[in-house]
């Protein structure tokens, strides 16, 4: 299983509306940068991600898992990028803020700090331990 980090606004789609979805989840599409979309694609069923709400909040807010691999992005008229599906998993007991990670010196390596404009980025097993620590402090 790998752990990855998907970033959504949450004026256009939020860790809430993620949850009403339900278990049939929700297309994962839009991407349109080229190492996001790469990201997407290594994505196996199964996979776990954590929810970052960018923009408003700038804080990781809950899970979504992988469901359907990468398939072609029905938003992309010229069929070049790739979506996934996932559905809602949890919602985190205490959302951890971007300052809160920067002041981690155990995730200073971390894509969301050094390229803070990545969609979709993978996270390392032992960071998503630290951060599911930190959700429940």
């Amino acid at each position: 299983m790998q752990y990855w980090l998907m970033k959504s606004e949450p004026n256009v789609w939020s860790i809430e509306q993620q949850k009403k979805v339900g278990a049939k989840g929700t297309t994962w599409d839009g991407v349109r940068n080229y190492q996001a979309a790469n990201n997407l694609k290594q994505m196996k069923k199964g996979d776990l991600c954590f929810f970052y709400h960018s923009n408003i909040g700038k804080e990781i807010v809950g899970i979504v898992e992988v469901i359907r691999t990468a398939f072609i992005d029905p938003s992309d008229k010229q069929k070049k990028f790739v979506a996934v599906q996932v559905k809602y998993k949890r919602v985190l007991k205490k959302a951890i803020s971007l300052e809160n990670i920067k002041k981690n010196k155990d995730l200073q390596h971390l894509l969301l700090i050094k390229q803070s404009r990545l969609s979709v980025m993978p996270i390392d097993s032992k960071s998503w331990k630290i951060l599911n620590k930190m959700s429940s402090i």
